[in-house]
């Protein structure tokens, strides 16, 4: 690939604001717990209480117990049960609730929380993303409109995070997610087995593009023949599906048309009909050629996330901030082996904003007490790091702020915290930075900003085509982003199966609304 191209794609992409998040069985239990007509009621005479910790809490005695169920994407662990043993004590306590925690596998996530959305299983708290079908399933019906339940319940929320999350994340005015407090801006790059570079000799920080990769999985690949240079799974993002691709969809990545920026004009465009679309691409099969990429790529079930757990991974493709490679290794057990590498510009999007968030399920029996929750997950450090970490002295020993293992941390080290309320309240591993709270905040600053920043595509006028799309999308996508199929074999036949469905029809209208919308800027 020239070189010389390749910087003229750079620089228009740069301007081009790209931001999607990766990430994605259960037990399927529904809500059993007690509601009557007068259980909103009494909730809602219960706000006033605080602690002094800025949490709120319900004390009224007459305030009806309930069951809480909080869906979420993540591995079970084997000690689920004494945590939420332990969530229960404390919610009785603050707001007379007990809990049930519902992870669903990674590799089956897609299909069994659409499942559950599409037959209406009473549930609480599903964890949503702009990534992961946002958009789709607000139109749907599976979230409730939280702005009033916010404003009510969850002034924790409101006091302690950045106005920009909520106001990004929502559609056409209103919030139907409660956005995780962690890192604003975002880059894309790699997680990669540090103590292995180091062993080689391969010096990192000269990697500045994915090109440059190559090299080093070549190495990795002739001295490590157990490790896979690159895994990705049928559930992970690849270069084109991630942030390499630096592409911004407008606030639902599973729906096609990106913004471009051509001179003073943007325009929405099928990334598939981009030249640096097809580059990655491209590049993506030649490293899958080279076995650079697990051969089962398009079809594993299995994350990254537990591939680095088996310790059969050099690299995978990650969303990145200060410390990801740290997190990574202490879900992983491989503390102090990883580093990262950024690969792209520091930027801001809708992608971010709602990239990790909590939605009330429009089958809540109470969403009252599922906003109370979602509010001490922001707000109180025991809750949070409770439901993070597991429980101290079993799961890890604290310090001051700092934690250490045990034998039992892998009973419960759901690798998760980025999911649920405010990360500024975690503690920290010894083997991370101590800094990195303070690190996180610089990040945040100097990224580059999306012009559509806080737009989200309604996708209501065209939902048959975007159902359309998906399956098309499904058929050919998976395939060629992990570079198991050639695109040039397939790409005459791809697109004209994405026009069929109506691919024209949606890149038009997202392009209407995105004009009202810089129009009302």
């Amino acid at each position: 690939m020239r070189k010389n191209k390749r910087a003229s794609y750079v620089a228009a992409i740069i301007l081009t604001i790209a931001l999607i998040v990766t990430a994605c069985g259960g037990n399927n239990t529904k809500n059993t717990g007690e509601n009557t007509s007068n259980n909103k009621e009494q909730t809602s005479t219960n706000t006033e209480n605080k602690q002094n910790n800025n949490t709120e809490v319900v004390t009224d005695s007459e305030l009806k117990p309930y069951k809480l169920s909080i869906v979420y994407p993540g591995p079970p662990q084997k000690d689920e049960a004494l945590i939420e043993e332990e969530l229960n004590k404390l919610l009785t306590e603050r707001i007379n609730a007990t809990i049930d925690l519902m992870p669903i596998d990674w590799g089956s996530w897609d299909e069994k929380v659409n499942l559950m959305i599409a037959s209406r299983e009473e549930v609480d708290i599903i964890f949503t993303a702009q990534w992961n079908g946002h958009a789709m399933n607000v139109g749907k019906g599976a979230f409730l409109e939280l702005n009033d339940l916010i404003e009510q319940y969850g002034q924790g929320v409101l006091d302690s995070q950045d106005p920009a999350f909520l106001e990004g994340a929502k559609i056409n005015g209103k919030n139907y997610g409660v956005p995780t407090t962690k890192e604003l801006a975002a880059s894309g790059g790699v997680v990669y087995r540090k103590d292995i570079t180091d062993e080689l000799g391969i010096d990192m920080t000269e990697i500045k593009t994915i090109e440059d990769l190559d090299a080093v999985y070549a190495k990795v690949k002739e001295a490590h023949p157990e490790l896979t240079p690159l895994y990705i799974s049928s559930t992970d993002n690849t270069f084109n599906s991630h942030f390499f691709g630096n592409y911004d969809f407008l606030g639902d990545a599973t729906i096609p048309g990106a913004i471009f920026k051509d001179g003073n004009e943007t325009t929405v465009v099928p990334i598939e009909t981009t030249d640096r679309w097809l580059e990655t691409t491209r590049l993506t099969h030649e490293f899958f050629k080279k076995g650079y990429i697990n051969a089962d790529a398009a079809t594993s079930q299995v994350s990254s996330a537990d591939a680095w757990k088996a310790g059969i991974v050099f690299s995978a493709i990650e969303s990145l901030k200060p410390g990801k490679d740290e997190e990574v290794a202490a879900a992983a057990g491989l503390s102090g082996k990883l580093g990262q590498i950024e690969l792209t510009n520091k930027t801001i999007a809708t992608s971010e904003t709602a990239g990790s968030m909590l939605g009330i399920s429009s089958t809540s029996q109470d969403p009252e007490r599922a906003m109370m929750f979602i509010n001490l997950l922001h707000t109180d450090k025991e809750v949070n790091n409770l439901i993070n970490f597991g429980i101290k002295d079993v799961h890890y020993t604290l310090n001051g702020e700092i934690m250490s293992k045990t034998d039992r941390t892998g009973d419960y080290s759901p690798g998760h915290a980025w999911m649920f309320g405010n990360q500024f309240l975690n503690y920290l591993w010894d083997t991370e930075d101590p800094e990195k709270w303070e690190r996180f905040k610089e990040f945040n600053t100097g990224a580059i900003k999306s012009p559509a920043l806080g737009f989200v595509f309604d996708s209501e006028p065209v939902k048959n085509e975007v159902g359309a799309l998906a399956n098309v999308i499904k058929q050919y996508q998976v395939a060629i982003d992990r570079g198991v199929v050639n695109v040039d074999d397939v790409l005459d036949e791809y697109i004209a199966a994405l026009k069929a469905a109506g691919l024209d029809t949606v890149i038009a209208e997202k392009q209407t609304q995105f004009d009202a919308f810089l129009a009302g800027q």
